[in-house]
Protein backbone atom coordinates (compact mmCIF):
# COMPACT_ATOMS: atom_id res chain seq x y z
CA UNK A 1 0.00 0.00 0.00
CA UNK A 2 2.70 2.61 1.04
CA UNK A 3 4.59 1.62 -1.79
CA UNK A 4 2.02 1.67 -4.55
CA UNK A 5 1.37 5.17 -2.91
CA UNK A 6 4.57 6.42 -3.11
CA UNK A 7 5.06 5.29 -6.94
CA UNK A 8 1.63 7.01 -7.39
CA UNK A 9 3.28 10.51 -5.68
CA UNK A 10 6.87 10.23 -7.32
CA UNK A 11 7.00 7.97 -10.02
CA UNK A 12 9.44 5.39 -10.89
CA UNK A 13 12.70 7.03 -11.41
CA UNK A 14 15.29 5.95 -8.81
CA UNK A 15 17.03 9.29 -8.89
CA UNK A 16 14.29 10.93 -8.22
CA UNK A 17 13.28 8.95 -5.35
CA UNK A 18 16.43 9.63 -3.87
CA UNK A 19 15.78 12.73 -3.85
CA UNK A 20 12.62 12.62 -2.22
CA UNK A 21 14.06 10.50 0.37
CA UNK A 22 16.93 12.68 1.18
CA UNK A 23 14.84 15.66 1.39
CA UNK A 24 12.69 13.68 3.69
CA UNK A 25 15.74 12.98 6.16
CA UNK A 26 16.92 15.76 5.89
CA UNK A 27 13.16 17.38 6.97
CA UNK A 28 13.27 15.09 9.71
CA UNK A 29 16.47 16.77 10.94
CA UNK A 30 15.42 20.14 10.80
CA UNK A 31 12.59 19.08 13.00
CA UNK A 32 14.71 17.47 15.60
CA UNK A 33 16.85 20.63 15.44
CA UNK A 34 13.95 22.92 16.00
CA UNK A 35 12.98 21.22 18.87
CA UNK A 36 15.02 23.44 20.23
CA UNK A 37 12.69 26.02 20.77
CA UNK A 38 10.27 23.90 22.67
CA UNK A 39 12.23 21.65 24.82
CA UNK A 40 14.66 24.45 26.43
CA UNK A 41 16.52 22.41 28.63
CA UNK A 42 16.71 18.61 27.67
CA UNK A 43 18.18 17.05 31.02
CA UNK A 44 21.58 14.52 30.15
CA UNK A 45 19.84 11.60 30.95
CA UNK A 46 16.82 12.51 28.29
CA UNK A 47 19.62 12.99 25.47
CA UNK A 48 21.38 9.85 25.97
CA UNK A 49 18.29 7.75 26.05
CA UNK A 50 17.17 9.72 22.87
CA UNK A 51 20.84 9.32 21.02
CA UNK A 52 20.71 5.50 22.16
CA UNK A 53 17.46 5.08 20.70
CA UNK A 54 19.36 6.78 17.03
CA UNK A 55 21.76 4.82 17.67
CA UNK A 56 20.24 1.19 17.44
CA UNK A 57 17.91 2.56 14.33
CA UNK A 58 20.90 2.68 12.48
CA UNK A 59 22.23 -0.60 14.21
CA UNK A 60 19.33 -2.08 13.09
CA UNK A 61 19.19 -0.71 9.65
CA UNK A 62 22.88 -1.19 8.81
CA UNK A 63 21.97 -4.87 8.69
CA UNK A 64 18.26 -5.26 7.41
CA UNK A 65 18.51 -2.77 5.00
CA UNK A 66 22.32 -2.93 3.78
CA UNK A 67 24.43 -5.69 4.47
CA UNK A 68 21.75 -8.68 4.57
CA UNK A 69 20.11 -7.19 0.84
CA UNK A 70 23.87 -6.33 -0.08
CA UNK A 71 25.02 -9.91 0.21
CA UNK A 72 21.91 -11.82 -0.56
CA UNK A 73 20.64 -9.87 -3.21
CA UNK A 74 23.13 -7.57 -5.39
CA UNK A 75 26.14 -9.85 -4.57
CA UNK A 76 24.73 -13.18 -5.46
CA UNK A 77 25.13 -14.29 -2.23
CA UNK A 78 29.54 -13.18 -2.43
CA UNK A 79 29.96 -11.28 0.93
CA UNK A 80 32.96 -9.99 0.22
CA UNK A 81 31.78 -6.66 -1.89
CA UNK A 82 29.90 -5.52 0.90
CA UNK A 83 32.06 -6.19 3.48
CA UNK A 84 34.96 -4.38 1.53
CA UNK A 85 32.43 -1.74 1.56
CA UNK A 86 32.22 -1.74 5.52
CA UNK A 87 35.51 -1.58 5.90
CA UNK A 88 36.19 1.23 3.69
CA UNK A 89 32.99 3.04 5.22
CA UNK A 90 34.29 2.70 8.21
CA UNK A 91 37.88 3.92 7.12
CA UNK A 92 36.36 6.66 5.78
CA UNK A 93 34.66 8.28 9.18
CA UNK A 94 38.42 7.48 11.07
CA UNK A 95 40.34 9.51 8.45
CA UNK A 96 37.65 12.07 8.87
CA UNK A 97 37.68 12.31 12.09
CA UNK A 98 41.44 12.49 12.14
CA UNK A 99 40.93 15.78 10.09
CA UNK A 100 37.93 17.44 12.01
CA UNK A 101 38.06 16.29 15.62
CA UNK A 102 35.08 15.24 16.50
CA UNK A 103 35.35 16.03 20.08
CA UNK A 104 32.43 14.18 21.44
CA UNK A 105 30.31 16.48 23.24
CA UNK A 106 26.89 15.48 21.61
CA UNK A 107 25.42 16.99 24.46
CA UNK A 108 27.95 19.05 26.74
CA UNK A 109 28.65 20.88 23.54
CA UNK A 110 32.11 21.06 25.54
CA UNK A 111 35.23 20.87 23.01
CA UNK A 112 38.06 18.61 23.44
CA UNK A 113 40.73 21.12 23.17
CA UNK A 114 43.53 18.77 23.78
CA UNK A 115 42.34 16.94 21.01
CA UNK A 116 41.44 19.93 18.76
CA UNK A 117 44.64 21.50 19.59
CA UNK A 118 47.09 18.18 18.90
CA UNK A 119 45.51 18.06 15.39
CA UNK A 120 46.21 21.52 14.93
CA UNK A 121 42.08 22.08 13.90
CA UNK A 122 40.77 25.13 12.93
CA UNK A 123 42.78 27.77 14.60
CA UNK A 124 39.94 30.00 15.96
CA UNK A 125 40.47 31.65 19.08
CA UNK A 126 36.87 31.78 20.23
CA UNK A 127 36.86 28.20 22.00
CA UNK A 128 33.68 27.81 22.41
CA UNK A 129 32.71 28.85 18.84
CA UNK A 130 35.39 26.79 17.78
CA UNK A 131 33.39 23.64 19.86
CA UNK A 132 30.78 24.38 17.55
CA UNK A 133 32.07 24.63 14.11
CA UNK A 134 34.27 21.44 15.20
CA UNK A 135 30.84 19.76 16.07
CA UNK A 136 28.76 20.77 13.37
CA UNK A 137 31.40 19.83 10.20
CA UNK A 138 31.45 16.40 12.33
CA UNK A 139 27.91 15.74 12.52
CA UNK A 140 27.80 17.00 8.89
CA UNK A 141 30.54 14.49 7.49
CA UNK A 142 28.79 11.67 9.87
CA UNK A 143 25.40 12.81 7.92
CA UNK A 144 26.98 11.55 4.87
CA UNK A 145 26.90 7.81 5.48
CA UNK A 146 22.81 8.44 5.92
CA UNK A 147 21.63 10.45 2.95
CA UNK A 148 24.21 7.69 1.30
CA UNK A 149 22.64 5.06 2.83
CA UNK A 150 19.00 6.35 1.34
CA UNK A 151 19.96 6.97 -2.07
CA UNK A 152 21.42 3.51 -2.41
CA UNK A 153 18.76 1.99 -1.33
CA UNK A 154 16.48 3.87 -3.40
CA UNK A 155 18.91 3.65 -6.68
CA UNK A 156 18.34 -0.43 -5.91
CA UNK A 157 15.43 -0.01 -6.93
CA UNK A 158 13.92 -2.14 -3.83
CA UNK A 159 11.51 0.23 -2.14
CA UNK A 160 10.58 -2.35 0.09
CA UNK A 161 13.80 -1.81 1.55
CA UNK A 162 14.59 1.58 0.64
CA UNK A 163 11.24 3.07 2.17
CA UNK A 164 11.67 1.70 5.60
CA UNK A 165 15.28 2.40 5.71
CA UNK A 166 14.28 6.12 4.63
CA UNK A 167 11.79 6.22 7.35
CA UNK A 168 14.29 4.93 10.17
CA UNK A 169 17.44 6.89 9.20
CA UNK A 170 14.56 10.26 8.99
CA UNK A 171 13.44 8.93 12.76
CA UNK A 172 17.15 8.56 13.96
CA UNK A 173 17.86 11.86 12.64
CA UNK A 174 15.18 13.82 14.84
CA UNK A 175 17.35 13.29 17.84
CA UNK A 176 19.75 13.77 16.05
CA UNK A 177 19.25 17.43 15.16
CA UNK A 178 17.93 18.03 18.20
CA UNK A 179 21.51 17.37 19.54
CA UNK A 180 23.30 19.47 17.00
CA UNK A 181 21.02 22.43 18.15
CA UNK A 182 21.94 21.67 22.27
CA UNK A 183 25.27 21.60 21.69
CA UNK A 184 25.37 24.57 19.70
CA UNK A 185 23.58 26.51 22.99
CA UNK A 186 25.43 24.92 25.79
CA UNK A 187 29.02 26.18 23.61
CA UNK A 188 27.60 29.44 24.22
CA UNK A 189 25.60 30.83 21.67
CA UNK A 190 22.98 33.43 22.73
CA UNK A 191 20.34 33.01 20.00
CA UNK A 192 18.21 29.73 19.64
CA UNK A 193 17.71 30.51 15.78
CA UNK A 194 21.97 29.89 15.39
CA UNK A 195 21.20 25.94 17.11
CA UNK A 196 18.31 25.76 14.46
CA UNK A 197 21.08 26.93 11.57
CA UNK A 198 23.43 24.44 12.89
CA UNK A 199 20.63 21.57 12.74
CA UNK A 200 20.13 22.88 9.34
CA UNK A 201 23.69 23.02 8.54
CA UNK A 202 24.21 19.44 9.18
CA UNK A 203 21.13 17.83 7.71
CA UNK A 204 21.18 19.84 4.01
CA UNK A 205 24.34 17.27 2.78
CA UNK A 206 22.33 14.37 3.20
CA UNK A 207 20.33 15.72 0.27
CA UNK A 208 22.98 15.71 -2.54
CA UNK A 209 24.49 12.88 -0.96
CA UNK A 210 21.04 10.95 -1.31
CA UNK A 211 20.63 12.02 -5.49
CA UNK A 212 24.84 11.41 -5.70
CA UNK A 213 23.88 7.83 -4.28
CA UNK A 214 21.19 6.77 -6.00
CA UNK A 215 22.60 7.88 -9.52
CA UNK A 216 25.61 6.28 -9.11
CA UNK A 217 24.29 3.03 -8.55
CA UNK A 218 22.15 3.27 -10.93
CA UNK A 219 25.10 4.32 -13.55
CA UNK A 220 27.43 1.64 -12.55
CA UNK A 221 25.20 -1.07 -10.93
CA UNK A 222 28.42 -3.39 -9.82
CA UNK A 223 28.97 -0.36 -7.32
CA UNK A 224 25.67 -1.60 -5.27
CA UNK A 225 27.29 -4.14 -2.92
CA UNK A 226 30.07 -1.84 -2.42
CA UNK A 227 27.99 1.19 -2.07
CA UNK A 228 25.74 -0.27 0.58
CA UNK A 229 28.56 -2.05 2.68
CA UNK A 230 30.38 1.49 3.19
CA UNK A 231 27.12 3.35 4.40
CA UNK A 232 26.80 0.49 6.79
CA UNK A 233 30.21 0.62 8.05
CA UNK A 234 30.41 4.38 8.13
CA UNK A 235 26.97 4.37 10.52
CA UNK A 236 28.52 1.21 12.54
CA UNK A 237 31.58 3.55 13.08
CA UNK A 238 29.45 6.41 14.52
CA UNK A 239 27.43 3.94 16.39
CA UNK A 240 30.64 2.62 18.24
CA UNK A 241 32.72 5.44 17.88
CA UNK A 242 30.26 8.35 18.63
CA UNK A 243 26.82 7.57 20.50
CA UNK A 244 28.14 4.61 22.68
CA UNK A 245 30.57 6.47 24.47
CA UNK A 246 29.15 9.58 24.62
CA UNK A 247 26.09 8.09 26.31
CA UNK A 248 27.96 6.34 28.32
CA UNK A 249 29.91 8.63 30.19
CA UNK A 250 27.53 10.50 32.36
CA UNK A 251 25.91 7.56 34.62
CA UNK A 252 22.92 7.07 32.03
CA UNK A 253 24.08 3.68 30.14
CA UNK A 254 20.99 1.77 31.45
CA UNK A 255 18.89 4.36 29.67
CA UNK A 256 21.03 4.72 26.98
CA UNK A 257 20.75 0.76 26.62
CA UNK A 258 16.98 0.67 26.62
CA UNK A 259 16.78 3.35 24.12
CA UNK A 260 18.91 1.58 21.83
CA UNK A 261 16.84 -1.55 22.30
CA UNK A 262 13.30 0.19 21.63
CA UNK A 263 15.67 1.83 18.79
CA UNK A 264 16.23 -1.22 16.98
CA UNK A 265 12.64 -3.03 17.89
CA UNK A 266 11.33 0.32 15.65
CA UNK A 267 13.55 -0.56 13.19
CA UNK A 268 12.96 -4.30 12.65
CA UNK A 269 9.28 -3.46 13.16
CA UNK A 270 8.61 -1.05 9.92
CA UNK A 271 11.63 -3.32 7.88
CA UNK A 272 8.57 -5.98 8.53
CA UNK A 273 5.74 -3.63 8.44
CA UNK A 274 6.30 -2.03 5.04
CA UNK A 275 9.47 -4.24 3.63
Amino acid sequence: MIIDTFTQLFGTDPIIHGLVGGVVIAVLNLFGAALVFVWRDPSERAMDGALGFAAGVMLAASFTSLIVPGIETYSGGNPIPVLVGVALGALFLDRSDVLVPHAHYLVTGRQRSDAASRDGALPIENDRLAGVVLFVLAITIHNIPEGLAVGVGFGSGDLETAIPLMLAIGIQNIPEGFAVSVAAVNAGLSRRFYAVIAGIRSGVVEIPIAILGAYAVQSMTALLPYAMGFAAGAMLFVISDEIVPETHARGYERIATLGTILGVIVMLYLDIALG
